[in-house]
């Protein structure tokens, strides 16, 4: 199998440290409230998380459990209202907008439900474009590593291809791949498979798996309590709160 590589830019910081055991997130009495039209919705009610490096988690619970909320926190894609976030060893409540583009470049690659693939560019330089910006490797070595990584997820032959010719299932393939251009530590997934058929969906998770065996962190939102299982441990959100952090039964 081929090697994700490692990105020529600064190390990511470690996480705490805890049990003899890095903790790569660190959620400390988060709470995030939303100000509606009826008034204050409070999305999450003190979460404490903690995970560490290598570990693959998935995050269930009904709809408006605060499941995207929690992993939105984690991204930096939202704020908390109150409480601590770590990631990396990094409070990601205090960076400014400029920080957090870099920082969330380099740390966390985002799978989203709906792939958000640029629609003018073809797969190869919607995997560029986040080595283009973050300028994580050399120029001359961009092009040939979205293609080791288009190899990786079986999605070379349609490495030219605008999205709009491309399946559900393949344009996800681009958007995992994409999510690895920088290396990150950390890849997080808002209902990865929430748009493709149970086949295409179960490669999705054998890749999660592969990288999890490359030793990343994968973070995965899903519907799928069958597919929820096949992680190491499975984060159970109800009403804000996580009801259950059980390891899932292999």
């Amino acid at each position: 199998m081929f090697g994700l590589g490692k990105q020529n830019g600064p190390e990511t910081a470690n996480g705490h440290q805890g049990n003899g055991k890095v903790h790569l997130i660190d959620l400390h009495q988060v709470v995030k409230t939303f100000e509606t039209p009826a008034g204050k919705f409070t999305a999450l009610r003190g979460v404490d998380l903690h995970i560490d490096e290598g570990e693959f988690v998935s995050i269930v619970g009904k709809s408006g459990s605060g499941k995207s909320t929690l992993i939105n926190m984690i991204t930096g894609i939202d704020h908390p209202t109150s409480g601590e976030v770590w990631v990396g060893g990094v409070d990601v409540r205090h960076l400014d907008e400029g920080q957090m583009a870099v920082w969330r470049g380099r740390t966390i690659g985002v799978v989203f439900q709906f792939f958000q693939l640029l629609p003018t560019l073809t797969a190869i330089e919607n995997i560029t474009l986040p080595m283009d910006f973050g300028r994580t490797w050399p120029l001359a070595e961009r092009r040939e590593r979205a293609m080791h990584l288009l190899e990786w997820v079986g999605m070379a032959d349609l490495a030219h291809e605008l999205p709009s010719a491309l399946s559900g299932g393949q344009q996800q393939s681009v958007a995992i791949a994409r999510a690895l251009a920088n290396d990150p530590p950390l890849v997080a997934a808002d209902e990865p498979t929430g748009n493709l058929d149970s086949q295409t969906a179960e490669t999705v998770f054998q890749l999660f798996e592969r990288l999890v065996d490359d030793g990343k962190t994968i973070l995965v939102v899903t519907h799928d309590n069958d597919l929820a299982k096949r992680a190491d441990r499975i984060i159970v959100l109800a009403d804000g709160e996580i009801a259950d952090g059980a390891m899932a039964n292999h």
